[in-house]
């Protein structure tokens, strides 16, 4: 678990960008009705309400190579919100998943499954981590026998999953399908339903990615089980936890061996290595200054007009733990009788 921030209160912080009014929340200590318990992961935090339901809010704070960076990002936790709750939408006909509602362009509130004690990652080109590990001469990844002669950047014959572990600290190791059911993290039918919904979830996002002109070249999602059903939890196709490409051009740099255009995170890991930080002990998170958060803040809103084809509006900025806090205790008010029933 990442603890940081106060205790005591949520922190609200100007907006390095600039703007007039302007704040990012990086911390939160909310006290609910009914709350049992709080999570602060490297992004949400998430709050346990009674024994069946979950508030998680996304923050500002942005995460890389497992460490949380000083600086959070304008907008950020809004445009990972909304983005996850669009796709939750959108594929609920494959699998059920955990939300109930957004009360808050911050918040989501939904079922409490028991997670899965591992992620699965699924790849439909050679890129990212996955590309530096093949280059340096691996040429299996979770069990997986990987292609001879791929590039960086080339796409895969078919997407392949390669789970990683769950970790509560530290970094997510990866694992291969015959470990994780010999170690008993997942039973064998559960996780060949996992493999199952991972595919059919990546095609439906690879299919709505290539009507906004981009390729979703790989992410992550995470399920739970509540009363012996599989639910999607967590996020789905945000910036943080998936890579898109834009399709203009996508062969024409693949040819030449160009760095591909993309929309993800990756542009921000690559820059931590630039300036010599890859979450090594003994590296220095380089200065992240006003400019470059509002350019990061910049890329993310891209992503979210990209991928739902919808303007981005700002929400209103100012005492945004305050409004947090009134949007989600009216919901739960409002609710409790549909939540603890359903």
């Amino acid at each position: 678990m990442n603890k940081i921030g106060k205790n005591d209160e949520s922190c609200t912080i100007k907006s390095p960008s600039g703007d007039l009014g302007s704040e990012v929340l990086t911390t939160t200590d909310y006290h609910f009705p009914e709350q049992t318990h709080v999570y602060h992961g490297k992004v949400r935090d998430v709050y346990s309400i009674g024994s069946d339901t979950l508030v998680m809010i996304a923050t500002d704070r942005i995460s890389a190579f497992d460490v949380i960076l000083p600086q959070g990002i304008p907008y950020k936790g809004q445009i990972l919100n909304q983005i996850a709750s669009k796709f939750l939408d959108v594929t609920a006909d494959i699998v059920p998943n955990w939300k109930l509602a957004t009360p808050d362009p911050m918040a989501t509130v939904g079922l409490r499954c028991e997670p899965f004690k591992v992620e699965m990652v699924i790849r439909g080109y050679l890129t990212g981590s996955a590309w530096r590990e093949y280059k340096a001469g691996a040429r299996t990844l979770c069990g997986i026998v990987l292609p001879k002669g791929m590039k960086e950047n080339e796409k895969f014959p078919s997407p392949i999953i390669t789970p990683t572990t769950k970790a509560d600290e530290g970094h997510d190791q990866n694992i291969s399908k015959e470990e994780i059911i010999a170690l008993g993290l997942v039973g064998r039918d559960d996780y060949e339903q996992l493999e199952r919904y991972t595919q059919a979830l990546f095609r439906r996002g690879t299919e709505i990615a290539a009507q906004k002109g981009l390729i979703l070249v790989d992410t992550k999602y995470e399920f739970g089980k509540k009363d012996g059903k599989i639910y999607l939890i967590d996020e789905i196709h945000t910036p943080d936890s998936s890579r898109y490409f834009y399709m203009d051009g996508y062969w024409e740099r693949f040819a030449k061996g160009e760095e591909q255009k993309q929309l993800s995170k990756e542009f921000v890991r690559k820059w931590l290595i630039d300036n010599g930080f890859q979450g090594k002990e003994g590296q220095t998170i380089p200065e992240m200054t006003p400019a470059y958060c509002k350019s990061v803040s910049g890329r993310y809103i891209e992503l979210y007009e990209k991928i739902t084809g919808e303007k981005f509006i700002k929400s209103d900025s100012r005492d945004v733990a305050g409004r947090i806090e009134k949007n989600v205790k009216d919901y739960l008010s409002n609710n409790g009788s549909i939540r603890l029933n359903r």
